[in-house]
């Protein structure tokens, strides 16, 4: 499988802002660009990449007053196959996890398994520990959470979530998260690309989050917003939380003033047309 993804962001800048920036593809599969992933600048300013503590491209720009567009444009290939679907992944021993994944045990930002972990264990501790933990646990947020683009807020934490209901991809993410690594689960934020591909069209296209858990010796993908499995995921950033991985962060006064994103089948009508 094809598919063209890409992205067309505006910004209104009072003054020349620094903006760090986690919109390229993850290196992990760099492999499969048919087409470059180039971060394109108007007007043009250097671009300058790094990779982060977490293993994602990052990069880093001076946007200059005005109206600032950043967008990019390509066909990666995709395997076409659904998430990994692996009922007999076992949880073990905490004391056994390689040191890589002990960091996605402990709370952060916007994961507060302080305040959780009385509620997680309450709720799952009955559960079968491995798979069927980290499904039940996607079932409950998938059901407990109302989806609503209206009273989204980037402040809102997994607590918050829990509390009031209600969210997007990125809440549904972090309650998740928050409950695993209550339950002693590694768990990790993901952003990236996921398009209508296999399932009806939902709604106007976004980024998407998702999370990955450790069981065995190995990451797996779960989907608390969609709670089925997918195709076309494409990477963009790994992290403890939306902190992470933030599309953009600005050292300055910095208005978003459009945004668009595609992520279809190559051979399909695009149906979006991104300027340059």
């Amino acid at each position: 499988m094809r598919i063209h993804t890409g992205f067309e962001i505006a910004f209104d800048c009072a003054s020349p802002t620094l903006m760090l920036l986690c919109l390229s593809v993850h290196p992990s599969r760099r492999d499969e660009l048919e087409t470059p992933d180039v971060l394109l600048t108007s007007p043009y300013v250097p671009v300058r990449q790094y990779i982060d503590g977490f293993g994602n491209i990052c990069s880093r720009v001076v946007a200059p007053a005005g109206r600032f567009v950043l967008s990019a444009d390509f066909i990666i290939r995709d395997s076409g196959l659904v998430d990994d679907y692996a009922p007999g992944a076992v949880q073990g021993p905490t004391e056994d996890l390689p040191d890589a994944a002990l960091v996605f045990l402990l709370g952060s930002r916007y994961c507060e398994t302080d305040q959780l972990s009385n509620i997680a264990w309450s709720l799952f501790g009955g559960t079968q520990p491995g798979w069927a933990r980290v499904q039940a646990i996607t079932d409950f947020v998938h059901n407990h959470i109302v989806f609503d683009y209206e009273h989204a807020r980037p402040t809102r934490s997994a607590y918050q979530a829990y509390v009031e209901r209600q969210g997007v991809c990125r809440d549904y993410a972090h309650l998740a998260v928050a409950f695993c690594r209550c339950m002693n689960i590694p768990a990790r934020y993901c952003t990236g690309y996921l398009g209508d591909i296999g399932v009806p069209v939902v709604g106007e296209m976004d980024f998407s989050a998702w999370f990955e858990v450790f069981l065995g010796d190995r990451w797996y993908t779960f989907d608390a917003r969609n709670n089925q499995p997918r195709i076309g995921r494409v990477l963009i950033a790994r992290g403890r939380d939306a902190t992470d991985v933030a599309i953009s962060n600005a050292f300055g006064e910095a208005t978003l003033a459009g945004f668009k994103v595609i992520s279809v089948e190559a051979s399909a009508p695009a149906g979006l047309a991104l300027s340059r």
